[in-house]
Order: structure tokens, then C-alpha cells, then sequence
């Protein structure tokens, strides 16, 4: 029933929060490494260094067939090396989780688990995820053309598909952040809908989107 319809771009919004995770929890390697060139090696070696996290997230939905933004709100969990979640607690609850190579999504008091196998357009996803996760820019680079442009107090990481058939649903994945730590994510979809992420640390109060 979940992946009927849509499949991919029904996941791609907790996939790429979950990925992006990895951004948003200070480990201070960035302000050790203020005096180095700041570049995409920098981050990924951040990021490597992460072996789990928890932080609260607000997302705001801009989709055309929908008059005005949609608006929910959570946490996101990740777990090294391949456990992501993203708890929905507001307007309605919904957990979706990414354990190994299958995905279980909770709603409306019923469970869905489902192979990934199955999916290999979404399988391929879950590895750039994977290879983000652990700071693998090689295996990243398979599946994106990576832009980064500022400096370390205050930087912006683009990520283009490289691939044609996931850019025929993502455009772009633009991703703020300062320091080691992530401010905001933006997903540009191709038809046009897009959706933006404002992420805090738990136990913050949520900012405006």
C-alpha cells in the first residue's frame, strides 16, 4: 500500500532527512580543523566520525496539488551503520525505520515491512545514503555531483543526481549548515514541489521554516 503509487519520492523525505543526520551532531572535528582548507574531504571526514545521533526536526511541504504549506514535526534517529529513523509526532504520528535492507512504516495503527530488493531504484538511494553516513565520498560521488561552496562557519553542500532516472524525480538537495553542525535542508523535486527541513538539537525549541 505505501509503495504502490510512488514509491521513491514516497521516501525520499525520510531517507534524505536520515542521510543529512549525519550533519547535525556536533562533534567539534570541524573547529579543530578551522586552520585546514575547507572543502568536501573536511566534511566527510566530520561525518565520519558520527556513530549516532538524535535531533528534532520541523518540515514544511510545498506541493502543488495542496493550497498551502504542510507542516509536520519530530525526531530523527540514526544508529551506525545502517539503522535511520524518522519519528513523525505532530499533526499525526507515523515512524518509518530503515533497518539493514528493510523498511518498516507505522501509521494509522498498522505496520508495513518491506524488502528493499524490491525496490532497486530506492536500494541504490539507501547506498549513497550509506556511503554519506560513513563519509564515504567515493561511494557518494556514484550517485551525485557535490557542490560546497563557503567556509567552514558557514557553508552550503549542494547534491545534483548524477543518475537520470533519480534526477526525473530530485532536481537538487541543498544542504546549510556551520561548522559541523546542519541548520536546514531544502529537496527540490523535479515537478516542482519541494520541501524544507529546519533541524535543532533535542531539547530546542523549534525554529520558523
Amino acid at each position: 500500500m505505501f509503495l504502490s503509487k510512488r514509491p521513491l519520492r514516497s521516501l525520499l523525505p525520510m531517507l534524505l532527512a536520515s542521510a543529512v543526520l549525519a550533519f547535525a551532531i556536533p562533534c567539534g572535528a570541524a573547529a579543530r580543523e578551522g586552520a585546514a582548507a575547507f572543502g568536501v574531504d573536511q566534511l566527510m571526514s566530520t561525518l565520519a566520525q558520527r556513530k549516532s545521533g538524535r535531533v528534532l526536526f520541523t518540515e514544511t511541504k510545498y506541493l502543488a496539488i495542496v493550497g498551502k504549506p504542510v507542516q509536520s514535526s519530530g525526531e530523527l534517529l540514526f544508529t551506525a551503520p545502517d539503522h535511520l529513523e524518522k519519528r513523525t509526532l505532530a499533526p499525526k504520528q507515523e515512524n518509518l525505520v530503515l533497518d539493514g535492507d528493510m523498511l518498516t512504516v507505522e501509521r494509522d495503527g498498522k505496520r508495513h515491512t518491506l524488502p528493499l530488493q524490491n525496490y532497486p531504484e530506492v536500494a541504490a538511494f539507501i547506498e549513497s545514503i550509506r556511503g554519506t553516513l560513513a563519509g564515504n565520498r567515493d561511494t557518494l560521488e556514484r550517485y551525485y555531483k557535490l557542490g560546497l561552496e563557503g567556509r567552514a562557519s558557514r557553508w552550503t553542500l549542494t547534491l545534483t543526481p548524477a543518475n537520470s532516472r533519480m534526477a526525473a524525480v530530485i532536481s537538487q538537495v541543498r544542504i546549510d549548515g556551520s561548522q559541523d553542525a546542519l541548520n536546514r535542508v531544502e529537496i527540490r523535486q523535479a515537478d516542482g514541489d519541494r520541501s524544507v527541513m529546519q533541524i535543532r538539537p533535542a531539547g530546542k525549541a523549534a525554529g520558523r521554516p
